[in-house]
C-alpha cells in the first residue's frame, strides 16, 4: 500500500517540474538544485507512492500511465497553492466580482480581446478582471483549482483533462493573408500562385493555424520562403509590419490588424478555418463575466 503519509510537497514539486521539463538537467536548472538532489526526491515519491512514474529514454523521461494521473493532481495542488497566494495578496477587501481569464499562449492577444471586449465593456458587471497566459494544461489546471473561471483557446480541451471541461465556440472565422503595401507591390501572377518562393512568417508547427496554412500551401502547390517561424503571435505579426514577410491571421480581426500594423489583405485562404473556444468547469456558478462572453458568442450552456 501507499504510504502516502510519507508525501510532502518538495516531493510533489519536483516531480512536476521533472514531468513539465522533460529532463531531470532541466529542471535542475529551473529549481537550482542539483540533479542528485532532484533524482533523490523522486525515488522517495515513487517509494512513497509503490509506483514508477517515469520510463527513461535516453536522456529524456516519460510519464508512465501512472504518471500521468499523479501529473494531473499535482496540477491542481499548484494551482490551488497559486490561488490561494492571490487571495492573500489580493486582501479580501478587495470589491467587484472577481473574472480571471486564462488565455493559451497559442492565441493571438488581439483576438483574445475581441472575445473579452462584451464582458470587459460592461461597468453594471463591477467585473475585477485577471487575465493569465500560459499552456492550456495548466490554465485547464486552474480551472479545476478555481483559481481561474475561463480559459480562451484555439483548440478543444480535449478528452484526457483531469476534470470535467466543456467546451464552448466563441467564433469560427475565415483566415486571410496579410503584408506590407510595398511587400505586396513586389507579387507577380495571380493570387495565389503569386505567393512561389515569396517570404512567409509562419507560426511555430504546433498550432491550428500553422497546420491549416500547411495544408493549403500544398494544396495550392505554393512553396513559399520562409523567412522565419514565431511562436509568439504578436512578435509575429510585428515583424510583418516591418516588411519581412507575409502573415495569416483570422480575418475577423481584420481591420484591426490593418490598421495597427500597416498592412492590406493580400488574399483569403479558402478553406481554412480558425476557431476559438471558451472553456469552463462543467459544473460551475453563473458568473457575470462567463455569461456575457459566452452570450455574445451565441454559445450557451
Amino acid at each position: 500500500m501507499p504510504d502516502i503519509s510519507r508525501l510532502n510537497f518538495a516531493h510533489l514539486r519536483y516531480f512536476w517540474v521533472v514531468a513539465r521539463e522533460g529532463t531531470i538537467t532541466a529542471a535542475a536548472e529551473v529549481l537550482n538544485v542539483t540533479q542528485p538532489t532532484i533524482s533523490t526526491q523522486l525515488a522517495k515519491l515513487e517509494h512513497a507512492l509503490g509506483i514508477s512514474l517515469f520510463i527513461r529514454y535516453g536522456n529524456r523521461l516519460e510519464l508512465t500511465e501512472a504518471g500521468r494521473l499523479v501529473q494531473g493532481y499535482a496540477a491542481e495542488i499548484f494551482a490551488l497553492a497559486d490561488s490561494m497566494e492571490e487571495a492573500i495578496k489580493d486582501g479580501a477587501h478587495e470589491v467587484g466580482h472577481r473574472f480571471a481569464v486564462g488565455i493559451v499562449d497559442s492565441l493571438p492577444l488581439l483576438s483574445a480581446y475581441h472575445l473579452l471586449e462584451p464582458a470587459l465593456g460592461r461597468p453594471e458587471d463591477d467585473l475585477r478582471v485577471t487575465l493569465k497566459i500560459g499552456k492550456l494544461d495548466r490554465l485547464v489546471a486552474g480551472l479545476a483549482a478555481h483559481s481561474i473561471d475561463l480559459v480562451l483557446s484555439d483548440t478543444p480541451a480535449g478528452p484526457t483533462t483531469p476534470v470535467k471541461v466543456k467546451d464552448h465556440l466563441l467564433v469560427e472565422s475565415d483566415v486571410a493573408l496579410f503584408g506590407t503595401p510595398a511587400l505586396a507591390a513586389t507579387l507577380e501572377g495571380t493570387f495565389p500562385k503569386s505567393l512561389d518562393g515569396a517570404p512567409f512568417l509562419l507560426h511555430t508547427e504546433n498550432t491550428p493555424l500553422r497546420r491549416g496554412l500547411d495544408t493549403w500551401l500544398a494544396r495550392k502547390g505554393v512553396r513559399p520562403h520562409v523567412a522565419g517561424e514565431v511562436e509568439d503571435v504578436g512578435l509575429l505579426q510585428m515583424l510583418g509590419r516591418s516588411g519581412r514577410g507575409f502573415f495569416a491571421a483570422p480575418a475577423f480581426v481584420e481591420d484591426e490588424i490593418c490598421r495597427l500594423y500597416g498592412v492590406e489583405i493580400v488574399g483569403r485562404l479558402d478553406g481554412v478555418r480558425e476557431r476559438f473556444y471558451g472553456l469552463t468547469l462543467e459544473e460551475r456558478q453563473p458568473t457575470p463575466g462567463i455569461d456575457t462572453v459566452l452570450e455574445q458568442a451565441g454559445s450557451t450552456d
